[in-house]
C-alpha cells in the first residue's frame, strides 16, 4: 500500500531511500517509465522507494501574476493514480517562496540525504532543482561521493522517445484532443467532481443529466464540446454522454457547466462524487433553432455512445 507523507519532514522509515523528485503532473507514460526505473533500482538495493513532489505546483507560487496554470490532475488524482506505481511512498512537500529559496545543496545533502536516508537519486537528464533552478545533474555528480549516494541519469534517449511532456497533454485536452491526450497519458484523462443540482433542463427533454461541479479551479477542463465518456459512480461504470460549455440553446451566458446524461441509470445521485472518464470528442457544441433539433441530436449522440 502506498505510503503518503505530507512534507519531508514527516517522512520516516527504518531502511534507506532510493528517490526522484518533480511535479510528475498528469502521470504519464514518461513519468511512468521514470518511476518504473525507480521501483526497480529500489528493489535491488532493498531501499523504499520514494517519489517527493511538490503542492502547489512551483510555478503557481514563482509566477502568481501569469495566466493561470491549468493542471492534468489534482493533487488527489494525482495520488490515486500513483497507487498502481509499485513505489513504496510518497512525500507531497509544500512548496513555497521561503522553500524555493533552498539551495540546491541543502535540498539535497540536509532533505533528501540526511532526512529520508537517500542512497540512489534516479532523474530524467535535464531535471533541474533548488534555488534559482541551480541544481543540475553535473552539481549531482560532484554531491554524490561527498554525501554517499550514487546517481542513475535516465539517458536523453529513454525520454524523448517518449516524446511527451505535460505540457503537450494540456493542449491536446484544450483543443479537444481527447484520445492524443490519453494517447500521451496511458489512461483515459478524468475528472472527479461533486452532483450538484442544476436547471432541469436536460429532464426537461427527456435526457437528464448530472450536473458535476469541479472544486478544484486549477484542473484543467477539456475544450467545449460533446464527448463519449463513463462515469464510475457508486461502485459502478456507466456509460453516458457529456457536454462542456454555456447551453447556447437556452443561454447566452458565458457560464460554464459541465453535465452528463448517464446512459441507462436512474439512480439519485445529488451531492455524491462522480469520477468522469473521457474516450472521444464527438462534435462542438452548437446552437439549435428548435427543441425539437436539439433532442434529435442528443438522441443520434446517445446512439453513438451505445455502440461505442
Amino acid at each position: 500500500m502506498l505510503k503518503i507523507f505530507r512534507g519531508i519532514e514527516t517522512y520516516s522509515s527504518s531502511r534507506d531511500a532510493c528517490v526522484t523528485t518533480g511535479t510528475f503532473d498528469g502521470i504519464h507514460i514518461g513519468h511512468k517509465k521514470i518511476l518504473s526505473k525507480l521501483s526497480e533500482e529500489a528493489s535491488e538495493l532493498n531501499c523504499e522507494s520514494v517519489l517527493v513532489t511538490f503542492d502547489p505546483h512551483p510555478r503557481k507560487v514563482l509566477f502568481p501574476d501569469q495566466a493561470g496554470l491549468q493542471l492534468i490532475n489534482t493533487l488527489e488524482e494525482k495520488l490515486q493514480l500513483l497507487e498502481s506505481c509499485k513505489i513504496s511512498a510518497v512525500i507531497v512537500h509544500p512548496f513555497s517562496l521561503e522553500f524555493s529559496r533552498t539551495s540546491a545543496l541543502i535540498y539535497v545533502r540536509d532533505l533528501l540525504v540526511n532526512h529520508v536516508k537517500m542512497k540512489k537519486l534516479v532523474i530524467g537528464y535535464d531535471h533541474q532543482f533548488g534555488k534559482n533552478r541551480e541544481g543540475s545533474i553535473e552539481q549531482l555528480a560532484e554531491l554524490a561521493p561527498l554525501y554517499d549516494f550514487s546517481v542513475d541519469e535516465i539517458p536523453a534517449q529513454d525520454i524523448d522517445d517518449v516524446k511527451i511532456s505535460s505540457t503537450k497533454i494540456r493542449y491536446a485536452l484544450s483543443d479537444g484532443h481527447i484520445k492524443e491526450a490519453n494517447a500521451y497519458l496511458g489512461y483515459e484523462f478524468f475528472i472527479t467532481g461533486t452532483v450538484v443540482r442544476g436547471k432541469g433542463r436536460g429532464k426537461g427533454l427527456g435526457f437528464p443529466t448530472a450536473n458535476v461541479s469541479i472544486e478544484d479551479s486549477d484542473k484543467i477542463i477539456p475544450k467545449s464540446g460533446v464527448y463519449l465518456v463513463s462515469v464510475e459512480v457508486n461502485g459502478g461504470s456507466h456509460k453516458g454522454v457529456l457536454n462542456i460549455g454555456n447551453n447556447p440553446t437556452f443561454e447566452s451566458g458565458e457560464n460554464q457547466s459541465i453535465e452528463v446524461h448517464i446512459l441507462n441509470f436512474h439512480q439519485d445521485i445529488y451531492g455524491q462524487k462522480v469520477q468522469v472518464k473521457f474516450f472521444d470528442r464527438i462534435r462542438d457544441e452548437v446552437r439549435f433553432d428548435s427543441r425539437e433539433a436539439l433532442v434529435a441530436q442528443i438522441g443520434r449522440d446517445i446512439k453513438r455512445a451505445l455502440e461505442s
